[in-house]
């Protein structure tokens, strides 16, 4: 069976991470299936968000240690040349475009999480625009432990949620962090008992997969660059993108809608 199920449905689409034996931990396969996966579902048009889950009991325990253990021993003793550390550095960094694309692209995402959310498995879960999680969610950074620095973007995302001082105790300790904390931190968006974690996802996913997808789009754009650009910069993006949502069926639909005291039937252009 494939290491990522992926499954379509009123505009959702649903990745799950599927190696439920090992905590969905980050294959080779899996970490292939990502890099295709994620970014043809961001061009996708039938697309309207990106929703990534791990199977089982578990959304993803971060890279294959075990596995790693395996590569870091030459029980033959050969002297043969591997990769260079630049070669080894470019195909991770190729690997972390998943990150980025969830992050920057244009179409909502949402990570459904359970269980444990370990190192590069974390990042994956920070990097989505918003998280609903059960009530059994154990979240930890998880680098230190493995004498690692740290990958897929989750200094830069977990740092945005939580600010410099406590990303960095998070980080340099590899403490857990339970339910309760991350919902306090504002890592999770919504917290709810573990048998009401689908229903609750997919209810967020449908309702914004229905909302005016070009607004959506530039909402997103606007609230990213939020983050790092100037208010000038940030006033320049609001301004034009605010003309050109006010030209889309979409808007001119919902101007009827409120008129006729009725919902808005968007859509998407």
């Amino acid at each position: 069976m494939s290491d990522l199920l992926e499954k379509i449905e009123n505009g959702v689409a649903v990745l799950t991470m599927n190696r439920p034996e090992s905590l969905n931990a980050l294959s080779a396969g899996m970490m292939a299936d990502l890099s295709e996966a994620v970014p043809r579902l961001a061009e996708d048009p039938a697309v309207k968000v990106i929703v990534l889950t791990g199977a089982g009991r578990g959304f993803c325990a971060g890279g294959d240690v075990k596995g790693m253990a395996n590569r870091n021993e030459d029980p033959s003793g050969s002297n043969t040349k591997g990769p260079t550390i630049e070669q080894k550095a470019q195909s991770l960094r190729k690997g972390m475009e998943v990150s980025r694309i969830l992050y920057q692209c244009s179409k909502p995402t949402i990570a459904m999480m359970r269980g444990p959310a370990a190192g590069a498995g974390l990042s994956l879960g920070l990097a989505c625009d918003m998280r609903v999680a059960s009530k059994t969610i154990r979240f930890t950074t998880a680098f230190v432990n493995v004498g690692a620095s740290g990958d897929y973007g989750g200094s830069y995302f977990l740092t945005k949620l939580v600010g410099g001082a406590k990303a960095r105790e998070l980080y340099f300790t590899g403490r857990k962090i339970e339910s309760d904390e991350a919902l306090q931190l504002g890592i999770v968006n919504h917290l709810v008992e573990d048998d009401a974690l689908e229903a609750k996802t997919m209810e967020l996913a449908n309702q914004i997969a229905r909302g005016p997808t070009v607004a959506l789009q530039y909402m997103k754009q606007n609230l990213n660059a939020a983050e790092t650009g100037t208010l000038e910069q940030v006033f320049d993006m609001e301004a034009t993108a605010m003309v050109r949502t006010m030209m889309t069926d979409d808007h001119k639909e919902a101007a009827r809608a409120f008129v006729e005291k009725r919902a808005p039937n968007f859509s998407g252009e």
